[in-house]
């Protein structure tokens, strides 16, 4: 891992591979695709299949802790050069299919196997994903690499509700949902191209199936690993902010409210995309931790505004936007710091693990932040979101590779 944290500048010039490039694309196409099923899904289940917000909840909660369950086995999986190929690859394609394949539902129960399937797929493939691109890019631009693919899938987060929205106009529910097909599979074919990029490298032996976990610390993820805890525990489903903001909008009438809630999410996704690369490329010139903090603190913001966007709707609206700015710089920073502090031999399981952590800390913020919501009110719920987020900026100190790593511990 040791290389200086700056590189000549025609080397510097080349950061943007054929593979770093597919990498991103797949992100973009992947989430557009399953962005796609996620928005016309409520109305799917509910009205055509005739099933209960209940039922919805029961079925994103345990797909949502598949995922994070599936990061942590598919980490230690994705140690290998060749295994963590085939399960990016494959991976992708079963995301596609099973996305697309809620569309021939006629059951909800028969939604919620498919939606499991597709987020169990989407779980084992992230580490395989995120430990790939950093094989394929250079160490000194990690930063912009990783900040290219959170572009990528935020930008789908945008690009796939407003192709729903355009699709259900046009073909009706189920097939709208078929048509996440299309994306998704144009993901899987960028990343098999980025696959193919990666197997002209070097592999080494074979690697075994195994959590490193003395490896790990030595290598120094310890510590990086608080921030990141405090930083999910806030990290509040966006869900909540889309619940806030029609709240807000309600004297316009449900369906104007809606819509501009989602419209705000939108922008949110906008926001993160467009700060998610620049963001990369600052990273590469001072480090991670002031970008993470950086993210925290636009967070810490972003909740007090929308604490208090009762006052005005402009408050709310800010609040979105810095949220945006916070999800791009800090998800950002986390994925380059781990490539920056581990081998190659150890980055599947480190990403892994900082996948599960991101699972544990997102659920643990949200339900609290839910029954803060209900039961008292708006504000303290993202008062207490924002608790955490301050808490993370401080905590952001030891957010940096260890100085035996080589890298700037910026």
């Amino acid at each position: 891992m040791a290389s200086p944290q700056y590189a000549p500048k025609d080397e510097d010039a080349k950061w943007l591979t054929p593979g770093v490039a597919s990498l991103g694309a797949a992100s973009f196409f992947s989430d557009a695709g399953h962005e796609i099923a996620t928005s016309v899904m409520p109305a799917f289940l509910t009205s055509v299949l005739g099933g209960s917000a209940a039922a919805l909840g029961l079925i994103e909660g345990v797909s949502d802790a598949l995922t994070g369950t599936m990061k942590v086995i598919g980490g230690p999986l994705a140690n290998d050069p060749a295994r963590r190929r085939r399960l990016a690859t494959g991976g992708y394609i079963i995301t596609a299919a099973a996305t697309a394949a809620i569309g021939f539902a006629t059951a909800v129960w028969q939604v919620g196997v498919l939606r499991a399937l597709a987020w169990a797929a989407r779980g084992v493939r992230s580490p395989a994903r995120d430990a790939l691109l950093g094989s394929l890019a250079r160490p000194h631009t990690f930063g912009r690499a990783f900040g290219l693919e959170r572009a990528g899938d935020n930008l789908g987060a945008v690009v796939g509700p407003l192709l729903a929205a355009a699709l259900v106009a046009w073909l009706g529910l189920r097939p709208a949902i078929w048509f996440a097909f299309v994306p998704g599979m144009l993901a899987a074919v960028a990343i098999i191209f980025a696959a193919r990029e990666a197997r002209a490298l070097p592999t080494g032996v074979r690697r075994p199936i195994r959590l490193d976990v003395q490896g790990l610390r030595r290598a120094g993820i310890g510590r990086p690993l608080l921030p990141v805890l405090l930083f999910e525990c806030g990290n509040l489903a966006t869900t909540l902010l889309i619940l806030r903001a029609t709240d807000l909008f309600t004297t316009l009438g449900f369906a104007n409210a809606a819509s501009l809630a989602i419209l705000l999410y939108a922008g949110h996704n906008a926001v993160a995309a467009l700060i998610a690369l620049p963001g990369g490329f600052w990273l590469d010139r001072v480090g991670p931790r002031r970008v993470f903090a950086s993210g925290a603190i636009a967070y810490v913001l972003a909740y007090g505004l929308i604490a208090l966007a009762s006052i005005h709707w402009v408050f709310a609206v800010a609040g979105f936007l810095l949220a945006g700015a916070g999800v791009g710089l800090a998800e950002t920073a986390e994925s380059a710091l781990i490539a920056r502090i581990l081998p190659d031999e150890l980055r599947g399981s480190g990403f892994g693990v900082v996948g599960g952590i991101q699972a544990v800390g997102n659920i643990v913020g949200t339900v609290v932040a839910g029954v803060l919501y209900a039961t008292a009110s708006p504000a303290a719920a993202f008062t207490y979101a924002g608790a955490w987020m301050l808490l993370s900026a401080c905590a952001a100190r030891v957010f940096r590779a260890p100085a035996s790593s080589g890298q700037n511990p910026g």
